[in-house]
């Protein structure tokens, strides 16, 4: 709670300080890295399923039914509801696969939620519509700079979960290919 509220008191000095402010506040953020549900030791930690809260703005690492690992996400522009077709800005919801990842994204690394599965096909072909596709999880993007702390508690994404740039390093060393994820509104 300290930490947010310090970076919003240091993003209102940048506001109104300039640039010097501003580097300030990301170095302040890299410092300061969001607090994880347990301690930082990763070794023995067997990650079968992650659950995203929406409406929380949470994503969960979970092991034997307990959480390891909790993270601050953003979403998309439109982000309340089942994601229906293409464009559309929302993330799905419901039970996927993340299947495969991408270290040379346009983002800070990418694992891919296996969105659509055959009933988004079905219920967007029933309006005419593609469904979609390529919803990742991912970091911010990779020219963000020191403008980071920018995207800190909004959402900008166009339907994917967004985390910091930490926190899809640890997701990416924490969490398989073939691990089941929850989305839940």
């Amino acid at each position: 709670m300290f930490v947010r509220i310090s970076a919003l008191v240091l993003l209102t000095i940048s506001l109104f300080s300039g640039a010097a402010a501003a580097e300030n506040l990301a170095m302040a953020i890299t410092q300061y890295p969001e607090a994880k549900s347990q301690d930082d030791s990763t070794t023995g930690i067997r990650v079968d399923r992650v659950e995203v809260r929406k409406g929380e703005r949470r994503i969960y690492l979970m092991s034997d039914g307990e959480a390891v690992r909790s993270y601050r996400i953003s979403l998309g522009d439109n982000p309340v509801g089942h994601k229906l077709f293409e464009g559309d800005e929302r993330t799905p919801e419901g039970e996927y696969t993340l299947d495969w990842r991408n270290p040379g994204s346009q983002f800070h690394k990418s694992i891919h939620v296996s969105y659509p599965n055959d009933r988004d096909r079905e219920d967007a072909a029933a309006w005419g519509l593609d469904p979609g596709g390529q919803i990742m999880i991912h970091g911010l993007p990779n020219d963000v700079g020191d403008m980071a702390f920018a995207y800190t508690g909004l959402d900008w994404t166009d339907g994917c979960i967004a985390v910091s740039n930490a926190a899809i390093d640890e997701i990416w060393s924490l969490v398989s290919d073939g691990t089941p994820i929850k989305i839940y509104p």
